[in-house]
């Protein structure tokens, strides 16, 4: 992406190398906790907090729970407390972390690869509706997230979804977070390589093992032997990327470093190919890299990408093969540019088998339990086990007869979930916000449908891919840096000088096509009221000062400022 007076389209630049003193590196003998979360990790290890849920917390209830389980441990186990209701965007940095807490948790339920059976599926539906007040939210990881959540409640929760093959298990916390995967692994006509033994082997190994229990943050992991590239990869600390060596066949290339959130970075190669049966064991060198010589010391800088922007990929390659693998990778070729704009497998395809996939897109992920279950009704009537989940909110229904495809989708769609939706229902995102997330300014899932629905009045015709991404605060959670057109959520002021919910404006980034973080104009911001009419304003723009067959992203990076704002 090309750089703009207004702001250079740069990732996090390279520190000299050798950050050792006071950076709380494990590898370099700084064990001594140095601050909170250190502490309590060292104190007791996340993973362990589990009995005291089921032994204490469940049977006295949530004033019982320890300040460093509740606010803490309980991430390594998918339970974070939501917001308290009535609290404004303005409170959120000002409040203490009591103060904005309710009395129900946010439940991530962690989907490795996208990966349901119609029986889980009907099971999350279940819970939702017995558990969480009919809440359901798709999310761009591939999960499900249920609100609401009694702590009284998560056993028999638990004991639901691990009677069908699903848990909570490192779903947040300092750990390995949810593999994402190619939602079409092991179906495609036209994929690479398929991922799935990996995505098992790395979940069997690790996920749950004390091993990497404790890491300086977050690790996020991409597997996607697909050719449209559909897992992110650009933007995970580690992604496998299905590629073809020239003499040793199907394969991946290694991408290390990637992340949003306030300080945005691209992944970078590593140059290296790696066979399907070794990818657990480079993915456990990567992980061990970044527990070991991660940076603890603050919080803020604590993930992977710092590192590897303080090292670069050819140091970082170095230690993973010198100290971790003990022996040297084979270099490999890049992977090709992704097969189509759309990544997000929503329509009609054609499986190897011939039979068919069917994709199709919710509001900006937002579903409810009881529409979860008859999805899972739907899909088994037509003949299907087998659904998936996107990271682009979406979700699929596999190994669909010809003959029932036609009825399926008129299922579907009178579930409101469009199989030919609009650019508009198919590229909008949006994050938890302040509905629940204690983190965010501003509203966005509502604020998203009801822009979907404007924008398609407004602009029945418009058939470009466009991506829309809705962030209720800075961190970044709905991708905002790399779509067409982010909004990050924040407080500003309207024309009559009142301070209401709005958003910065970012606009023209990409993945897949020339990545990039796009553009800030200087002082473009827009009230929530005013997004429709701004939305609207600037696509007509586009259209008419296009070049023949341009992206958005690539007019958005050379348009005036006027022309954008």
């Amino acid at each position: 992406m090309a750089a703009t007076p207004d702001q250079p389209a740069t990732t996090t630049p390279r520190r000299k190398a050798g950050r050792h003193r006071g950076e709380g590196q494990w590898a370099v003998g700084h064990h001594t906790p140095l601050n909170g979360n250190e502490q309590f990790k060292k104190d007791d290890d996340g993973l362990n907090v589990r009995t005291r849920i089921e032994t204490i917390y469940a049977k006295h209830g949530f004033d019982s729970i320890d300040p460093n389980d509740l606010r803490g441990r309980m991430r390594w186990w998918g339970l974070y407390t939501q917001r308290k209701p009535g609290i404004d965007g303005g409170k959120t940095a000002i409040l203490e972390p009591e103060e904005l807490d309710d009395r129900y948790f946010m439940l991530r339920v962690r989907i490795d690869g996208g990966r349901l059976t119609t029986a889980q599926l009907r099971v999350i539906g279940e819970i939702s509706q017995e558990y969480a007040r009919g809440t359901a939210d798709i999310t761009d990881r591939q999960n499900v997230q249920l609100h609401w959540i009694r702590i009284e409640d998560v056993p028999a929760i638990w004991e639901k979804l691990e009677a069908v093959g699903l848990s909570t298990t490192e779903a947040c916390g300092d750990c390995p977070r949810v593999i994402i995967g190619s939602p079409v692994a092991g179906i495609a006509d036209d994929e690479i390589i398929d991922g799935t033994p990996a995505v098992d082997e790395i979940h069997d190994r690790y996920i749950g093992n004390k091993e990497f229990s404790n890491l300086p943050r977050k690790f996020k992991t991409a597997i996607s032997g697909s050719p449209v590239q559909d897992v992110v990869h650009e933007i995970n600390d580690i992604a496998f990327v299905g590629v073809v060596h020239p003499e040793h066949g199907p394969g991946f290339d290694v991408w290390v470093g990637g992340g949003l959130s306030t300080n945005p970075r691209l992944a970078e190669r590593l140059g290296a190919w790696v066979p399907l049966d070794e990818v657990a064991d480079v993915w456990a060198g990567v992980v061990g890299i970044f527990r070991d010589y991660g940076y603890r010391r603050l919080r803020n800088r604590a993930r992977l990408k710092f590192l590897m922007a303080d090292w670069g990929p050819a140091r970082f390659r170095q230690v993973l093969e010198d100290e971790y693998l003990k022996r040297p990778l084979l270099d490999g070729p890049a992977p090709e540019q992704p097969s189509s704009r759309w990544r997000d497998h929503v329509g009609v395809h054609r499986q190897r088998d011939g039979r068919f996939y069917v994709g199709f897109a919710p509001r900006v992920g937002r579903v409810d339990g009881s529409t979860l279950a008859k999805i899972a009704d739907l899909a088994a009537a037509h003949g299907s086990d087998r659904l998936r989940t996107t990271v682009e909110q979406k979700m699929l229904v596999l190994d669909v007869a010809e003959d029932r495809v036609d009825s399926l989708v008129a299922g579907l769609e009178a579930l409101d979930f469009q199989v030919k939706p609009s650019p508009f229902r198919r590229g909008t995102m949006a994050c938890t916000g302040i509905e629940f997330c204690k983190l965010a300014i501003v509203e966005t899932k509502a604020r998203g449908a009801s822009l979907i629905d404007e924008l398609e009045r407004r602009l029945p015709d418009f058939d470009e891919p466009l991506t829309i991404n809705i962030n209720g605060c800075p961190n970044a959670c709905a991708r905002i840096q790399t779509a067409d057109i982010g909004l990050k959520g924040q407080l500003v002021l309207d024309a009559d000088g009142n301070q209401v919910e709005g958003y910065q404006v970012h606009l023209g980034g990409a993945l897949g096509l020339e990545a990039g973080f796009g553009r800030k104009v200087r002082g473009l911001k827009v009230t929530s009221d005013e997004l429709p009419d701004y939305v609207e304003r600037v696509l007509v723009r586009f259209r008419e000062e296009r070049e023949e067959g341009e992206r958005f992203a690539a007019w958005a990076a050379r348009a005036s400022a006027e022309s954008l704002s």
